[in-house]
Formats: structure tokens, sequence, C-alpha cells
């Protein structure tokens, strides 16, 4: 098996330890060896592993090691990844095995993508690197992403939309057909979007709306 650690101790990173542990249970393929976090002391531990150390840790680390970024920032993430300089270290996709490909082949995904359990990919959906699809996010025909996007929990995005990079979709909102969503634009919970966004900004309502106090 290959050796595998998740970047982040916090609820997420249990919640991907455990989708690790679901896909082993299908077919034995990762080895957990611990966490990496740089605000938790190492040796903390929990039921799937301990704190094995920093990111000055893991750009010290001797052996090849796939790693999962369980953090739902896509700011953090971004930065975060620019600072692992390990070239023994990559990034694989995690897809749980609850993800129902409506064609598997006519999927294209980058490097470092989640895809957390019951989410939906319809066909011809193509995805950047480091996207977070956080369990039951339906992708319609012909979305495209770019990379360092975070979808909570029951996000929808209609057919043929397209998605820059560095967005934050809250549990639930949908995006209707066609629509774009550009860069750094955050897109609240339950919110509607029926037309292109500006970047940068952050929408909630249904219709979504630019929010101006925040």
């Amino acid at each position: 098996m290959t050796d595998l650690a998740i970047y982040g101790f916090g609820a997420f990173g249990r919640e991907l330890a455990a989708i690790v542990r679901s896909i082993n249970e299908a077919a034995p393929r990762w080895n957990v060896i611990g966490y990496f976090d740089d605000g938790v002391p190492e040796g903390r531990s929990n039921r799937y592993g301990g704190v094995i150390g920093g990111l000055g840790a893991l750009n010290r680390h001797e052996r090849p090691l796939a790693v999962v970024m369980a953090i739902a920032s896509p700011d953090t993430v971004r930065a975060l990844v620019s600072k692992i300089t390990n070239p023994l270290v990559h990034f694989p996709n995690l897809v749980a095995p609850t993800v129902l490909f409506f064609d598997r082949e006519s999927v294209g995904m980058g490097r470092g993508n989640i895809l957390g359990h019951n989410c939906r990919i319809s066909c011809d959906v193509e995805l950047g690197d480091f996207n977070l699809l956080n369990g039951e996010v339906s992708l319609g025909h012909d979305v495209k992403t770019g990379s360092f996007n975070v979808m909570q929990p029951d996000v929808r995005l209609s057919g043929a939309v397209t998605v820059g990079d560095g967005n934050f979709f809250g549990a639930r909102a949908l995006v209707l057909q066609g629509v774009a969503i550009g860069r750094g634009t955050r897109i609240g919970t339950g919110s509607v979007v029926i037309r292109r966004t500006r970047d940068g900004v952050t929408y909630f309502g249904n219709p979504a709306r630019i929010m101006k106090n925040l």
C-alpha cells in the first residue's frame, strides 16, 4: 500500500481519514501514517492517527508520500501547497467509494482533488487541481472548474457551469445552468446564483445578490 498523510488535524481531517478507511475497505490502497499540522503539538492523536509534525517535517520527509489537504479554505490550501517543496510528496485525487460517476471515462481531474461521499458527477466534467467536493455535491454535464475551489455539502452546479479559481460555495448553494463563476467569489449557504458573478465578492440569497456590508 502507498503511504498517505493528512494535512490538517481538525474535524475535517477526521472525515478524510474516515473516507480513506472506506476506500481501503473496498480495496486496500492507502497506509495512513498520520497527520501534519502546524498548529497542533506533535504526538497528539485521535482514533485515526497522530500528529507527526508540521510543514518543516513534511518537507524533510525522506520517503515517497501521498498527502491530502484537510483544509476547507481556498487561500490557505493554495498557500500551503506552494510551500510544500519536498519532491517526494505527491497529491493524489481522493475519491470516496460512494461517488457516482455517470461516465467515469469522460471526467478529467488534475491532482489533489477530494470527492466526498455520495457526490454525483455527470458526463464531460473537468476539474482542475485541489478542488474539495465535500459530500453530496452534484456537478451537471459539461461543468468545468479551475483549481482551489471549496464546495460544501449539497452544492449543486447545473449543466455547463464554469468555475474559475479560489471560490467558496456554502452548503446547499445552487448555480443555474450555463452560469459562470469567476475567481475568489464566495457563495453563501442556500444561495441561488442565476447570472454571472463578479470576482472577489460575496453573494447571498435567492436570487443571489452581492453582500455589501460584511
